[in-house]
């Protein structure tokens, strides 16, 4: 039976910016280098069964990349709105903040929104539920209200939008989550 010597290693602590972090071994002089990679991902070739499914495909793809800055937009501006409105205290003042936000919103987005058609409002739609994490009825219920919430729940519902739906990366929002990683990544 072989015997393993013990590891005597040390990690080296007065790393420099722009320097690797190592590991070094005092007995054989020897210097490992430590380095994080990000996230790796791996996607199957894509197969189509029909010339129409791979249609299907490029054009997804395409409201993907028309659709995804915008989402990415609303998160950026919800973080924004949660780091505001902790500084104001009435909520009197939080409702006043509230309706000058939508309105600004509506003024900003509003010429890009109208170029969107239906099957991408939809989309974006289910990509803000994927950059915020939480569905787009409870975020308006949150910032404007039960009443207003419904509104648009049952306006959307009447063009089979619903604003309720949950982000599901692994069940029916599969391909979806595997075209926005790689549009992200700017592998398509």
């Amino acid at each position: 039976m072989a015997v393993v010597p013990e590891l005597r290693a040390q990690v080296v602590s007065h790393v420099q910016e722009g320097m690797l972090q190592a590991y070094v071994d005092p007995e054989k002089k020897d210097t490992v280098a430590i380095v994080r990679l990000g996230h790796v991902y791996c996607f199957n070739k894509k197969k189509f069964t029909s010339r129409k499914r791979e249609l299907e495909y490029w054009r997804m793809v395409n409201d993907v990349k028309k659709t995804l800055p915008i989402a990415k937009a609303a998160r950026d501006l919800l973080v924004q709105v949660y780091d505001t409105i902790q500084f104001i205290p009435k909520e009197k003042d939080q409702r006043k903040y509230f309706k000058k936000l939508e309105k600004d919103l509506f003024a900003q987005y509003k010429p890009q929104l109208k170029r969107l058609n239906f099957r991408q409002g939809k989309l974006l739609v289910r990509l803000i539920d994927r950059e915020c994490h939480r569905s787009s009825y409870s975020l308006i219920r949150e910032f404007l209200g039960k009443t207003r919430a419904f509104f648009w729940q049952s306006f959307g519902a009447l063009f089979g939008v619903s604003l309720k739906g949950v982000w599901e990366p692994d069940g029916k929002d599969k391909e979806l989550e595997d075209i926005c990683i790689q549009v992200e990544h700017g592998l398509l």
